[in-house]
């Protein structure tokens, strides 16, 4: 015989508040089309599950990373074709083409194989081309454009379905971010002067609701999605977290004055304190930088301090001054009480630090 033991930690996933999201950037620019990233098990929500509750939002693509990733969101069998971002290795290339894959381009050299991939396999290859308006990572640069459409469509196989860019300071350089769009405007105008890209995208989350970029017609949803802008916006307000991480009560014990909490001891109790241990930790993705930093958990409707280092399976909290607490008891990890951006602010990181970090043995469960 065998038993199934619950999990000790959890995340809720909401779907309606996924879809709520996507309509809020939908209602705001209803002239755009509509890219959900799902990369990083779409931001740590799970790949599979948030795909197949957008499947009827009339998302353009859903945007990924890796190779590996667009077979899973075709593995769900949903109808919205997967996007992958960024440059692919050679061998990777035949399986993009054989299912109809939309990919980023970037030089001649992958113009040439995947045109190549393309007659072998009878097939056209949809490709969008990414221009380096400043980021440094990929794409064609300015300098690279003129007569670059032309050359493309001399690979009779290739089909030029887009153009895209990438912001590399949105949220953080107003200035640099207008010189990208106007390099960005600049590339579309020359590279569709004799040709249509039906897309145009260089907007992600930090951009979407703060910036015009006339000539393009699709935006890329990664952090809105889930529920945080990266800038300050009236928008936000609207948005709605769609994840809440739980975990339970293992073990309550009390501990003397004087005692050492947790590695090396970073946190000694200043008189007896009732310490309550819960069944999460940084292997699950509650980050190890959280340790010593003010961190609290919610625990029947009280804050409560978490004390020491956290440790790779589990984190102690102080419960002295709670008059109800018990062994199993719920706690909130990080939800509508412990904010996505407060465990962002205490762990000194990037918000998609936090949540792509919660790991595969943390089950996710969804919320119709």
């Amino acid at each position: 015989m065998s038993s199934v033991s619950p999990p000790r930690a959890w995340a809720e996933i909401d779907t309606d508040a996924l879809r709520h999201n996507l309509n809020v950037v939908r209602r705001v620019k209803p002239d755009t089309r509509l890219m959900a990233i799902v990369k990083a098990e779409a931001y740590g929500h799970g790949l599979e599950g948030v795909v197949k509750a957008l499947d009827n939002e009339d998302c353009a693509f859903y945007g990924v990373a890796t190779v590996s990733e667009a077979a899973r969101v075709r593995d769900t069998g949903v109808q919205t074709q997967p996007f992958i971002l960024g440059p692919c290795f050679d061998g990777e290339r035949e399986e993009i083409v054989q299912n109809n894959w939309r990919t980023a381009l970037s030089s001649l050299e992958e113009a040439e194989h995947f045109n190549s991939l393309g007659a072998l396999y009878h097939k056209p290859v949809h490709v969008h081309v990414c221009v380096d308006t400043g980021m440094g990572r990929s794409g064609f640069l300015p300098s690279e454009l003129p007569g670059l459409t032309e050359r493309l469509k001399q690979y009779p196989h290739l089909h030029l379905e887009g153009i895209f860019s990438h912001l590399s300071a949105a949220a953080d350089d107003i200035s640099f971010t207008h010189g990208q769009i106007s390099g960005f405007t600049d590339a579309v105008n020359v590279l569709s002067a004799n040709t249509t890209y039906e897309y145009r995208h260089l907007c992600s989350s930090a951009a979407v609701f703060n910036y015009k970029v006339p000539c393009a017609n699709m935006v890329r949803l990664g952090r809105i999605l889930y529920g945080y802008s990266p800038m300050p916006s009236p928008y936000n307000k609207e948005l709605r977290p769609a994840m809440t991480l739980y975990s339970r009560i293992t073990l309550i014990r009390t501990l003397p004055g004087n005692h050492g909490v947790s590695y090396n001891h970073c946190y000694i109790t200043k008189g007896c304190t009732k310490v309550a241990t819960i069944g999460i930790g940084f292997a699950d993705g509650y980050l190890h930088y959280l340790s010593n930093q003010g961190a609290r958990v919610y625990i029947n409707g009280q804050y409560c301090p978490v004390l020491g280092r956290i440790t790779m399976d589990q984190i102690m909290v102080d419960v002295t001054y709670m008059d109800e607490v018990n062994t199993g008891d719920l706690v909130e990890i990080m939800g509508p009480n412990v904010s996505w951006e407060e465990l962002t602010r205490r762990a000194n990181t990037i918000p998609s630090n936090v949540i792509t970090s919660i790991s595969a043995r943390v089950p996710r469960v969804y919320i119709p």
